[in-house]
This record gives C-alpha cells, structure tokens and sequence, in this order.
C-alpha cells in the first residue's frame, strides 16, 4: 500500500532557492513556522508536479516578520499583498508567494476581510476544497486538516471545505472554480452537494468583475478536456448566466477535432467555439468579461467562416488576407464542423507553415511608369496584386514588372 504520509521526493522542494525560502522562515519562527500549501502538495501528490511550478507557503509569521526574515537572509521580499498576508519572496529569480495563515472574518461572495491566526487547522477552513487544503513540512510530511484532501486528490474528488453553499456565498467564483478544478482533476460523477450549491447559487456570478470571470473560465477551458465540466455548467444554469447562447454542441465538436487530428489544445479558441458565431455577441462577450483587445480581435475575426476553396491555394491566399492567426482558426472550426473533408489536414499544415514573400513590387516601381503619387497609384498596384494572388504569391519579379507595365498601358488607353 502506498504511504501517503510523505510527498514523493520532489527537485523542487530539494532546489537551492526553495531550501533559503525555508531557512529563512524558520531562522525567523522555529521548526514548522511555514508550510508548502494547495497546489503544489496536491500536484506532488499526484505526479502532476510541472517545471514552471509556482510554490506557495504558508506561514505563522506576520507579513512584517515574514519580510525582516528574508532581508535577514539576503533574500528579496515584495509586499504583493499585505493586507492580505501575501510577501512574494525571491530567491535565485524564482518567485515564492507566503502568505501568513489566516481566518475569514467578513466575506460578501467576491472579497474577504481576514485575521491572522496561528491555527493551521483555521487556515484550511477557509479554503475552498479540500484536495487544495493541503499542507507539507519542509521534509515532504504531509498534513491534511480537514480529513478528506488527500482521499479526494487521489479519487479525483471535487469537494468543497465544510457545507459549498457557505464557502460560495463568501466568494461566488468558487462556483467557477469548481467547474474548473472538476475538469484538472476531476474522475467520475461529480460531488452531489456542490453541484447542487453551485446550481442554485449560480446568479451570484453576476456580482464580480468580467476580468476574475475571464481568467477563471479560460483556465478552465485549458484542461486537456473540459467538455465534461461545461456540459454540468449548462445542465445547471451557470454557463447561461455566464454566457448567454452558449454552444456546447459546436464546441464539443472542437474537442473531438483536436482529439482525432492530435491538435494542440487552445483556450482561447475553445472560447470562441463556445460562443454564439455572432459579431456583436461577441463584442458584447468581450465587454463583460474585460477581455484584452488581442483577444477580443481574435475572437471576432474567427466569426466569419472558412470562406476560401478548399486547396492548398485557398490556404495560402487565407494566410496572406487574414494573416495566420485568423485563417487558422477559421479553417480549425471549420474543420471541427465537417471533420471528414479530406482536405483539411493539407489546408492546415500550410496555415502553420506558409508565409508570405513579399510582394514584388513597390511604389517606385509604379512611379517610375510616369504615375504620380494618389489615388491611380493604389489601384494599379492593387491589379498586380490580384493578379500575383491568383498567381498563387510567385516570387518572380520580372513576371510582376510586366503584369505592372500591361497594367500601366492599359490604363493609358482608357
């Protein structure tokens, strides 16, 4: 049977930069002063551990007392969040986020007024699950307050600290969490109780800010398979609340499509499948949830459907009209759509691959034809251009400067 009362060894906890973190904590606190916590045990735990990490650690210390231990030791500390209890400590350029336990003491479902305590056991209190109430000593010891985390972990079991509505109605985004770490970590049929919380809690959504909603559903859209978890969203109200109009439908289908073409996961177009193909839905969308403009674009341009014939041709004039980005994810959705078209793996390669040379003739060129600079300059160098796209991009410049000058001529005559 395995032993679950130690971490596996770690390189992470054994790194140089994690052991200063920690001498200088218990320097400051004595033995067991600070503690790893959430989900970096519980991604030990299961050998989901990454090499990008983050490290989180809990403290009895005070954030003042947290950051004169890390000065006294050489170590950088950056007030992230004190009045929250969070010092962001460096150490040989990594990031290690310490926060000093802490108990609830005023909630209104989006933010929380908090104590410090000393009690480890008030600290897992408040968080949300119980497989991310998880703590390990320095030594890999675990410790598992609530009696449930380390079962749940392991039995792929989302289930909420104490009674899931309270712990939702202190911050109505564990709701969305919920979903999230079902579809990370989540094995069988979810837990009744939260998925009934969530249900009838799920109008709370509509009291926070469109960015925490925002990074929350992209996070949960970027497990390996999150259709499971927005199907349970649907089937219980939140995805409506959230979006309204949502098509888990087109979206399965994108799921499907990067299963069977063994294509990348993207959380961005993922979203953009599950939204209704609508432009000012989208842009509607967009202004909720804050998106950044980058994505808000994105989103837009893949709108509009593949509209280009289904050749490695019409590929490469995609990529040169719509630039890569927007013509791949236009011909991936529609690919998800009609995922037995023979045609699309071709297509796909060249949007990933092709890109464009540049175009063989400049403004010079059609000066020095005896144009002068305005309107008649733009039109002839767009005929040369519609002639070098039909001519499927040829890099030959002599070809170009006598399409130019049979364009010049022409326009003389007229």
């Amino acid at each position: 049977m395995a032993d679950h009362s130690h971490l596996p060894p770690q390189d992470w906890i054994d790194a140089a930069p994690t052991r200063a973190v920690i001498a200088a904590l218990e320097a400051a606190g004595g033995a067991d002063c600070a503690r790893f916590v959430g989900g970096c045990v519980r991604d030990a735990l299961l050998g989901r551990t990454r090499a990008d990490q983050d490290i989180d650690i809990a403290t009895r210390l005070t954030p003042e007392e947290t950051t004169a231990a890390l000065k006294r030791a050489g170590l950088r500390a950056i007030p992230t969040g004190v009045e929250h209890g969070t010092i962001t400590a460096i150490a040989d350029h990594r990031p290690f986020e310490i926060t000093t336990l802490r108990r609830d003491v005023e909630t209104d479902g989006r933010r929380a007024v908090v104590a410090f305590t000393q009690d480890w056991n008030e600290d897992a209190a408040r968080r949300d699950f119980r497989l991310n109430a998880l703590y390990a000593e320095a030594d890999g010891r675990l410790h598992d307050p609530t009696g449930g985390g380390i079962a749940d972990a392991l039995a792929g079991r989302i289930v909420f600290v104490g009674e899931p509505e309270i712990r939702i109605r202190e911050d109505y985004l564990r709701i969305l969490r919920f979903f999230r770490f079902h579809a990370w970590y989540g094995q069988g049929e979810p837990d009744a109780a939260a998925l009934a919380a969530c249900a009838a809690l799920a109008t709370g959504l509509e009291s926070l800010s469109g960015e925490r909603i925002a990074k929350e559903l992209l996070k949960l859209l970027a497990a390996p398979d999150p259709g499971s978890s927005v199907k349970l969203m649907a089937e219980t109200g939140v995805l409506e609340t959230l979006l309204p109009g949502a098509d888990v439908t087109r979206l399965g289908a994108l799921l499907a499509l990067e299963d069977i073409a063994s294509l990348d996961p993207d959380a961005e177009l993922r979203l953009s499948a599950l939204l209704p193909p609508v432009k000012d839905m989208v842009t509607e969308v967009s202004k909720r949830l804050r998106l950044a403009n980058i994505l808000k674009t994105r989103l837009l341009n893949a709108v509009d459907p593949w509209a280009e014939e289904l050749t490695d041709q019409g590929a490469r004039r995609a990529v040169y009209a719509l630039r890569p980005q927007a013509a791949a994810d236009r011909l991936r959705l529609a690919w998800s759509a009609a995922p037995l078209e023979p045609a699309w793996p071709s297509l796909w390669s060249e949007t990933q691959t092709w890109r464009p040379p540049a175009f063989p003739i400049t403004g010079e060129d059609i000066k020095a034809r005896g144009l002068v600079e305005g309107p008649e300059i733009g039109r002839i160098r767009r005929i040369v251009e519609d002639w070098w796209i039909a001519a499927d991009f040829p890099t030959d410049r002599t070809q170009a400067l006598a399409v130019l000058d049979a364009a010049v001529k022409a326009d003389a005559a007229s």
